[in-house]
């Protein structure tokens, strides 16, 4: 063997020595690691994340999805409904800062503006109860306007209905 052979064959076996002595060490971590990683406290924890993300991930065909996609809906807005908006506020200008300003400062779906007697004079005269009637059930006139039920907002109760309409037709008096 010449002298470079033999210079190779020990760099070599140095290389393959210290790639030996590496793993050992890569591997008397990953047990050291191992051996600190906390225990899952909660086993039902994996179930409840799946359950989580199951609707995500379901799919609904023919009659039962449709039926299971309703009884969602229906779930979803009872729970809306069960929560009440605002806190709890009957302050209807308050009301009317948080959601009416929305369509009713731009005029937005043919909404008549606060402030504004010409638009409001014809919905004033049909009576308060009416107007009530319209923002809780929603209303869509004649002319092409819009007014979704609670103003879009389920969580409204009919007190929050009742002050907010009162307090913006008293704006337009």
């Amino acid at each position: 063997m010449s002298k470079s052979d033999k210079g190779f064959l020990r760099q070599f076996s140095i290389l393959i020595a210290g790639l030996c002595l590496l793993t050992l060490v890569l591997i008397a971590t990953a047990i050291t690691i191992y051996d600190h990683e906390p225990a899952e406290t909660n086993p039902d924890t994996a179930k409840a994340a799946a359950a989580r993300l199951a609707p995500a991930g379901d799919v609904y065909a023919g009659n039962t999805g449709r039926a299971a996609m309703e009884a969602a809906q229906a779930a979803a807005a009872k729970a809306a409904a069960s929560q009440v908006a605002y806190g709890g506020t009957t302050d209807g200008k308050t009301i009317y800062n948080h959601l009416c300003h929305t369509c009713h400062t731009a005029g937005l779906l043919g909404a008549p503006k606060l402030g504004d007697k010409a638009a409001w004079a014809p919905r004033i005269a049909e009576g308060l109860d009416t107007l009530i009637k319209h923002a809780t059930d929603g209303y869509t006139g004649p002319d092409g306007n819009h007014m979704p039920a609670k103003g879009g907002n389920p969580a409204l109760t009919e007190a929050q209905i009742k002050a907010a309409v009162t307090w913006i037709v008293s704006q337009a008096k």
